[in-house]
């Protein structure tokens, strides 16, 4: 079996965006690498969603930008600007074109579909398949999305809503999330903060088709694309090993009190870059360890609180946008989220980290 310098396993957004970022920085003209995918097609199968806190190489894949976002419950709605830190949109689809399209031009990257065809003993392994315990009970952000094409204009596209609350909660935390394209076209998502283990809370059609026709008032139109997920919102267990970087979801890149994952990932695609060279003895990329003590309260309230939840993200959003939108992104100063924990409810989060 052939060896390479450089062995990545997944080929999706971590795995493709670590490879793209090493590529485009000529990282790879006298490295090999095998990149092990087992799909048979790249299709459009995700959309990634972001404020842009910082730079990435994927502004030509960005379907759609907003710089207004609204977030409401069934008595208060909040208008809110962004227009500093605008929120993206990028399409799978365009993304996996452009890496793919790209990566194919160097003759020393390989495409495997399988584990088996390559030798693992002398390459160094980037790895972005998580490892998940069966038994694992953590919080979970499940959901499914549907883009829409409507008869007529519908959509005002110049604000999108990040979260609406004014549905069935089911004793967990719900809410909708529409992105509109343009008049005619948005993709709405029905999302859960909740464990896995809830069957009842996955009837993802029904609870599309109710608050399209209901809630949004749209009786004609037809569904373009679906997408369905489930991000781990729990640290993933993880094993140090001799020459191997774990990358993505894998490498700990989401965010755990939102999900968020694709900015972090290219962060982290830079840092290996820089440190290529060097890769068996660099140290470790993390998240800072404020956000995962952060993050660990907040999804105790969750947990312990869930009818609470609407509320109290409303009422972090009464801080100024730009501190909110850092804080969630992991870019935030302390005066900033100093600013994010005043706008809580302190005898809910008093109370949880005190037990």
């Amino acid at each position: 079996m052939k060896e390479f310098d450089y062995t990545i396993l997944g080929g999706g957004c971590a795995g493709l965006s670590l490879a793209y970022e090493l590529e485009i920085h000529n990282k790879l003209k006298e490295k090999t690498l095998a990149i092990i995918e087992p799909r048979l097609e790249y299709r459009k199968d995700k959309t990634w969603s972001f404020w842009k806190t910082t730079k990435h190489n994927f502004d030509d894949c960005v379907k759609k930008s907003w710089k207004n976002f609204t977030i409401n419950t069934s008595t208060k709605t909040k208008f809110i600007k962004c227009t500093k830190l605008p929120y993206q949109s990028v399409e799978s689809g365009l993304f996996y074109k452009k890496t793919i399209t790209t990566l194919k031009k160097n003759k020393n990257i390989f495409f495997y579909k399988n584990i088996s065809d390559v030798s693992l003993n002398n390459t160094f392994i980037f790895n972005s398949v998580p490892s998940l315990d069966p038994k694992e009970d953590g919080v979970w952000q499940h959901f499914m999305g549907i883009e829409i094409e409507t008869t007529k204009n519908t959509f005002d596209d110049e604000i999108m809503n990040l979260m609406d609350f004014d549905c069935e909660q089911r004793d967990s935390v719900h809410f909708f999330y529409t992105l509109p394209y343009n008049k005619k076209t948005a993709l709405i998502e029905t999302t859960w903060l909740s464990k896995m283990n809830d069957n009842s809370l996955m009837d993802y059609e029904n609870q599309l088709k109710n608050y399209i026709e209901n809630n949004l008032n749209i009786k004609n139109y037809k569904i373009n694309h679906t997408e369905q997920g489930a991000i781990p919102l729990f640290k993933l267990s993880s094993v140090n090993k001799k020459n191997r970087i774990n990358i993505g979801t894998a490498g700990g890149m989401t965010r755990l009190s939102t999900g968020y994952t694709f900015l972090n990932i290219q962060d982290h695609s830079k840092f290996i870059r820089k440190n290529i060279e060097n890769i068996h003895n660099v140290k470790k990329y993390e998240i800072k360890k404020k956000y995962h003590f952060l993050d660990k309260i907040f999804l105790k309230v969750l947990k312990s609180h869930p009818k609470n939840m609407p509320d109290i993200f409303l009422k972090m959003f009464n801080s100024p946008p730009e501190n909110v939108i850092k804080f969630l992104s992991n870019k935030s100063n302390f005066f900033q989220d100093l600013s994010i924990i005043l706008s809580m409810p302190k005898f809910i989060f008093l109370k949880v980290l005190l037990k």
